[in-house]
């Protein structure tokens, strides 16, 4: 079976012990991002190449869990103290045990809400994987919409089984990833400047 997309992989396991939520699109998200991301690039200074929103709440009128996915770009992973002691001193959590080994992952703050940190390499398969799914639903409204149906569904059908919700996504992400590497590739797709 095909791999979710390493947007979605990591972040998944996280709160396994919650029933999943897909909520229609909250205004509120960008805003909430740009003031996570301001914090962030205080905090992070040159380490962070770039600070992207990136995932469901990313995308304008996409249903999603109500959860901030960041992506963080770096040049390397090591040395690990140079992005996780000043995300620490920001309060998020560092997740040792994350799977994903294309990313080093970070959650919320304690007592804060639902924020997922996605840090990548800059310019790796990941990283653009991410950038390029958010901006070709940006790009495709019919395409996001179609989404969040296949996500309610499974959201419905899955409500308690998180594994089981990332899997059954796999293949229309996949999909959707295709398609959008043909429309790159039209186009000549590069991500934008950094959001924050």
């Amino acid at each position: 079976m095909e791999q979710p997309a390493p947007s979605q992989r990591g972040s998944e396991s996280s709160g396994r012990n919650q029933p999943i939520e897909v909520a229609d699109y909250d205004p509120a998200w960008p805003t909430r991002f740009a003031e996570l991301g301001r914090e962030l690039r205080a905090g992070l200074g040159p380490v962070a190449l770039r600070i992207d929103h990136i995932g469901s709440t990313s995308v304008p009128g996409l249903a999603a869990k109500p959860i901030i996915d960041i992506q963080v770009s770096v040049a390397d992973f090591e040395p690990l103290a140079a992005y996780r002691l000043p995300l620490e001193q920001l309060g998020y959590v560092y997740r040792a045990d994350n799977p994903e080994r294309t990313k080093r992952y970070f959650r919320e703050p304690p007592g804060r809400r639902r924020t997922h940190v996605h840090v990548r390499r800059a310019g790796s398969f990941s990283e653009q994987w991410a950038l390029l799914f958010r901006d070709y639903l940006r790009a495709h409204a019919e395409v996001a919409a179609e989404y969040a149906a296949v996500k309610q569904r499974l959201a419905l059908r899955f409500r308690d089984d998180r594994r089981a919700y990332v899997e059954a996504k796999g293949p229309f992400l996949w999909e959707i990833i295709r398609k959008a590497d043909e429309w790159a590739q039209v186009r000549g797709w590069l991500p934008g400047p950094s959001d924050a």
